[in-house]
């Protein structure tokens, strides 16, 4: 038997153990989840939400291990969420404890969490916004959500997050995936990384210029700054952090922090809310209701727009 309000209370204390054991009830749609984030709901709200993206190979959790240590060196409390592609045997996340950010393993204002994509598009878990959620209410100052990557339909993590860091390198063709993706319309803050090697300082020229293209900024806009770093040294990362500190001034003083956390909101909402729907059409199956509407629409008395209207009005009178 789970006790919920203890579990909470001890997440609250920065017990890893707890915090590991809210996330799996998250993951696995627990029973207590409700129960759960009723008791997290009054302390969330607090935590900077950090998301970090880019097309494998850039360096995500190299990065994101020199962001822990640079706001470690601060004195925050930080949470990891790595989501890593899923295991095609048994679900869970492929890169496990994430090899990379086991320096901060025994630091216990530090939690890292990897969470399977299940097959999910869009580069995040759909169970990544309560898993956040979680870090958030168990006092983490700053929770970093590092993606799988970038691809063509990989840029959930926007969503996700108060800013957006995307990270790039030189001879990766980033640039022309840059504008395939979308990633200049996400991206808050740019890092190109590996900036060591050659054609970092071009790399850097034509993001740049891609930004200048896409530029339709008002006087008091944010234009996202370009940071060159060498995150396997922890060089650059210092301008990172003051970049990302910047980004959180301007969300707060234009009232978009609020506009996305609201937005965010109502897109977990929505996720909750279809997955029940979801659920309760899944129980249809082999029922009477189904079955008759099956059999109007194959004979042609029912149009499957009208069944499908017929189908919801029931369930949501249910």
């Amino acid at each position: 038997m789970i006790d919920v309000p203890t579990l909470v209370e001890q997440a609250r204390e920065g017990r890893p153990r707890a915090v590991a054991r809210l996330i799996s009830l998250v993951e696995n749609a627990a029973p207590q989840l409700r129960e759960a984030m009723a008791a997290l709901a009054p302390y969330t709200g607090q935590a900077y939400t950090v998301g970090l993206t880019g097309s494998p190979g850039v360096g995500k959790s190299t990065s994101t291990s020199a962001l822990v240590s640079a706001y470690r060196r601060l004195g925050k409390r930080v949470g990891v969420l790595a989501v890593d592609p899923s295991s095609p045997f048994s679900g869970g996340a492929l890169l496990g404890d994430r090899v990379r950010m086991q320096e901060h393993a025994t630091d216990p204002e530090v939690f890292i969490r990897s969470m399977a994509t299940r097959g999910h598009l869009g580069g995040l878990s759909w169970t990544a916004p309560q898993a956040l959620r979680v870090l958030d209410g168990a006092g983490c100052e700053v929770i970093l959500v590092e993606t799988v990557g970038v691809g063509q339909s990989e840029v959930e993590v926007a969503a996700q997050a108060d800013t957006t860091v995307v990270l790039l390198a030189p001879g990766m063709g980033d640039g022309i995936q840059a504008a395939k993706a979308g990633i200049l319309e996400i991206g808050d803050v740019f890092v190109v990384n590996k900036a060591d090697r050659d054609g970092a300082d071009a790399t850097a020229r034509e993001l740049n210029h891609m930004l200048g293209l896409g530029e339709s900024r008002g006087a008091g806009d944010w234009r996202p700054p370009i940071v060159k770093t060498v995150a396997a040294r922890g060089e650059g990362i210092d301008e990172v952090v003051e970049a990302l500190e910047k980004h959180r001034a301007w969300l707060a003083e234009t009232g978009e922090l609020a506009v996305r956390r609201r937005r965010r909101a109502a897109d977990e909402i929505e996720a909750i809310a279809l997955s029940t729907l979801r659920a309760r059409i899944g129980d249809l199956h082999g029922d009477r209701r189904l079955s008759a509407l099956a059999e109007r629409v194959a004979d042609g008395t029912l149009d499957p727009y009208g069944a499908a209207d017929t189908l919801v009005a029931g369930l949501t009178r249910a």
